[in-house]
């Protein structure tokens, strides 16, 4: 095996887009990759100093949506512009924008999948950023992504995840097993 040191290679990193309002009212989003389920309730994400970050010190809600395949081009440009450098930076996503029921934050409609959460806690806060352990208070799922059972489908919405080795998105996949099922032929 060959080592390549430390790197932030965990793999597969989401595409994770945070939607919070600006000082105005604005929607705002941005791309993050590095985050994940805290537990069965909560999720963590780790932020830098964005303009998101000053919205989150405002105010403790957000929206993570899922960037998929169709969103790409436009959840890639959130990730390199700030809202800071460029005040038009939503209207060119095309992304429509709506209030969320359970957070102060806004809704991008044009992802299949979106959680409403509410931050619990700050870690390791200073000048570069924190992390964040939020709650989720909601999870909305348009309803054109939902299974025969009326949950969601995974495999239709087209996910992407991105690869920090070659700094490349991948769209992910169809299920190849069955978790705690699978595992039992060894048994």
């Amino acid at each position: 095996m060959k080592n390549f040191g430390q790197k932030s290679w965990m793999l597969p990193q989401p595409v994770l887009i945070i939607g919070t309002y600006n000082a105005d009212g604005t929607p705002n989003a941005m791309n993050a990759a590095w985050g994940g389920q805290w537990d069965a309730r909560e999720i963590m994400i780790s932020m830098g100093a964005h303009a998101t970050t000053e919205n989150l010190d405002r105010c403790p809600d957000f929206t993570v949506a899922f960037a998929t395949k169709h969103t790409m081009v436009a959840a890639d440009y959130v990730g390199i512009v700030s809202a800071k450098d460029d005040p038009e930076k939503m209207q060119k996503t095309g992304w429509t924008a709506t209030k969320a029921k359970h957070a102060n934050a806004p809704v991008f409609t044009d992802f299949p999948m979106t959680l409403e959460c509410r931050i619990v806690k700050k870690i390791d806060v200073s000048e570069e950023g924190y992390y964040i352990v939020a709650e989720i208070l909601n999870i909305l799922v348009d309803e054109s992504y939902l299974d025969a059972e009326g949950r969601p489908d995974v495999d239709r919405m087209g996910l992407i995840t991105y690869n920090p080795i070659n700094h490349a998105y991948h769209a992910l996949g169809q299920q190849v097993g069955k978790a705690f099922v699978d595992g039992k032929a060894l048994k």
